[in-house]
């Protein structure tokens, strides 16, 4: 059989950056629609074409937006970079439209990332993929709670390390469509579920594992919550320097075990733990 031609979803992407967050679903019968991203009060509008008339369509129905900026750019400038296969211990992550997609074994994940950030070159997200196989290895592990999933991968990589259930979430509606886009291809929608909403509101839910790589922002008060107590072990990362000392003397207030620490550049740093 040929090999597939490397082939990534998107050639150019056009952004249009708005103030405000858009009402409902209002982008109808544009096929060139990829999603919107909303961070905080804004919103970011990707298409795979121009779309000025739809977004001053858009503008005139919801004036409380307004156009910032907009810009194009390559699917692989936005990216970073060319997503190539990426192997972290056992696992192996490869976008869909790679060749190597239809060699993968049962240690492989698909992950198309859309235009969500999360490919598993970060450091660290790299290093949380580490962290669950040491977590997974070590002991039999039922639940667990995946919060600020992105793209899924973590999520993923948990269920192909052996986790039976696994919650994943993430505050942006586009990260959740993607996140579940990516259960669909790897068909695991039985063992994975992903949903929408914040950090805080998913803590009290009792895990054997919980992951959280998101902002120390939301990290730190969450961590502060009784609802911390229920999880026995944890994975703990997007942490810089300083914020990653004061994180660290959190924990080491509380009846937990750091078990391992990543610091990747002296930059990036990921903790791996239990509670004892």
């Amino acid at each position: 059989m040929p090999r597939l031609k490397y082939q990534p979803p998107y050639q150019d992407l056009h952004i249009y950056y708005l103030h405000g967050r858009v009402s409902g679903n209002p982008i109808t019968g544009n096929d060139h629609f990829i999603g919107n991203w909303e961070e905080e009060g804004d919103s970011f509008l990707f298409f795979k074409e121009p779309a000025d008339e739809c977004v001053q369509a858009l503008l005139r129905a919801q004036p409380h937006l307004s156009l910032q900026d907009q810009f194009q750019m390559t699917y692989e400038q936005w990216q970073g970079d060319r997503l190539t296969p990426l192997q972290v211990g056992r696992l192996k992550v490869v976008p869909p439209w790679h060749p190597e997609a239809a060699e993968l074994d049962e240690m492989g994940i698909l992950l198309d990332p859309g235009v969500v950030f999360g490919t598993g070159t970060h450091p660290t997200t790299h290093d949380c993929l580490s962290a669950l196989e040491l977590a997974l290895e070590a002991e039999p592990v039922d639940m667990v709670l995946d919060l600020g999933t992105g793209t899924g991968l973590l999520a993923l990589a948990a269920a192909r390390l052996g986790a039976r259930r696994v919650l994943a979430v993430d505050l942006n509606r586009l990260a959740v469509e993607t996140a579940r886009r990516n259960v669909i291809y790897n068909q695991l929608a039985s063992r994975i579920l992903t949903a929408q909403g914040n950090a805080m509101d998913f803590i009290d839910i009792s895990s054997d594992l919980m992951v959280s790589n998101i902002h120390y922002a939301v990290m730190r008060p969450m961590l502060a919550q009784d609802g911390f107590s229920r999880h026995q072990q944890f994975i703990l990362s997007g942490l810089l320097r300083s914020q990653a000392r004061e994180i660290e003397d959190l924990l080491r207030r509380q009846p937990v075990e750091i078990i391992r620490k990543w610091e990747r550049d002296a930059t990036w740093f990921t903790f791996y733990g239990r509670r004892v």
